[in-house]
Parts: C-alpha cells; structure tokens; sequence
C-alpha cells in the first residue's frame, strides 16, 4: 500500500503539524510505502534551525529526516518554498522538492491519502 501524508498548515500553532508527522512515522514504523507532501505554510516545516520557543511546540524539523532514514519520503512544493523565500539549502537533510504537478503525480500514485 502506497500512502500519502499532505500538510499544509504550519509547524505551530495547532497540533495538525505533529498529528501528521505521528501518523507519518507510525505508517513508515508500520512498513507503509509513506510520502509526506508540504504545501503552503506546511513547508516551513522543512526549514533547518528552527526554535520552538515558548509556543508550547515541539520543533518537528528532525522527525522529517527521522521519516527518510526509516526508508520514507519527503517533498516540499517548490512554489510554497518560494513564497516563504526557503531555498534548497534552507532545509532539513533528506527534504527533496518538486513541482506542484509532480507531487500531485505522487498523490495520484497513493492509495490512501491524509490530510492535514
């Protein structure tokens, strides 16, 4: 079973971020074909040295190199990444990025999708 995960909310500010990024692991745990897709604010997810301060969230940047090394996939929409000003060297190890064609490619591979 191939499974994606979509997110587009941002890291903080509700749980929807690490909710997506729970279920990502624990499909991943699972030996779930799991592609984590950003999208819109989603993407400043994948931004390196990020510092929760006192928001009461946990940094997630490092789950989503914790997702590839167990043998997932993550990708960031590079028109997000361009909004927000992010470039490829901005993110997180094992982070790739795509157009929003050939992630909906990914999507449409899938056969289940979550969203967040």
């Amino acid at each position: 079973m191939k499974l994606s995960v979509i997110l587009t909310s941002p890291p903080y500010g509700s749980i929807e971020a690490a909710e997506a990024i729970r279920h990502a692991l624990g499909a991943v745990a699972d030996e779930i074909e799991t592609t984590v897709l950003l999208f819109d604010a989603a993407v400043l997810l994948a931004k390196k040295g990020q510092e929760e301060g006192d928001t009461g969230f946990t940094a997630l940047g490092s789950s989503l190199t914790d997702i590839v090394d167990m043998g997932g996939a993550v990708y960031a929409d590079r028109a997000s990444l361009n909004s927000f000003e992010i470039v490829r060297d901005d993110l997180v190890e094992g982070v790739q990025t795509g157009s929003s064609y050939e992630l909906a490619e990914k999507i449409k591979e899938s056969d289940k999708t979550m969203i967040f």
